[in-house]
């Protein structure tokens, strides 16, 4: 096994090629994570719990629409955190086709690529001062993908919030292939 990056193993072993992206190494930043989601989670209940002390019609359809406003971000947090926990990216490369997999716990689906049909394959450029691509980098959210390929007319993307010096290794080791 050969590690090119902090969160980033490669194995190459009877003409496959297998690569792991862990979603973080950062204990600590996961703890605080879920303080927050914790923290979010009591807040939400509290409210709803004293919902039906409420008489004002007024203030109830207030409470309503901020219940729904909570829910929203108790799902997206739920989902960064599990991610930051328990995910991981894998791509493996074997008869020809690339497989994708971005699993929490286990659980994802496998995307498969045909590589002869795979065109492109190069860092997605960011404005790195955009508000787009900072909150795409943050720890509390699961995305910001840094790699991407033209499959049949679609952009495919992958390796969330990696380093520029992470992505060249990447596609260094998958070119190879």
């Amino acid at each position: 096994m050969k590690i090119i990056g902090e969160r980033i193993s490669v194995l190459k072993k009877d003409e496959v090629l297998s690569m792991v992206i862990l979603a973080t190494k950062e204990k600590k930043k996961t703890t605080l994570l879920f303080l927050w989601l914790l923290a979010w989670t009591v807040c939400g209940f509290f409210v709803l719990a004293n919902y039906h002390t409420i008489s004002d019609q007024n203030v109830k359809a207030f409470i309503i629409i901020y219940l729904s406003f909570w829910a929203y971000y108790e799902f997206k947090i739920g989902k960064a955190y599990a991610w930051r926990k328990w995910g991981k990216e894998k791509i493996w490369v074997s008869g020809g086709i690339l497989h994708y997999k971005r699993e929490i716990n286990g659980k994802g689906k496998i995307y498969e690529f045909e590589l002869n049909l795979i065109e492109n394959l190069k860092p997605i450029e960011h404005d790195t001062k955009s508000f787009a691509y900072q909150y795409g980098q943050s720890f509390w959210v699961k995305g910001g993908e840094t790699i991407q390929f033209n499959y049949q007319s679609k952009i495919v993307r992958f390796g969330l919030q990696l380093s520029e010096n992470e992505v060249k290794s990447v596609i260094k080791e998958l070119s190879k292939v």
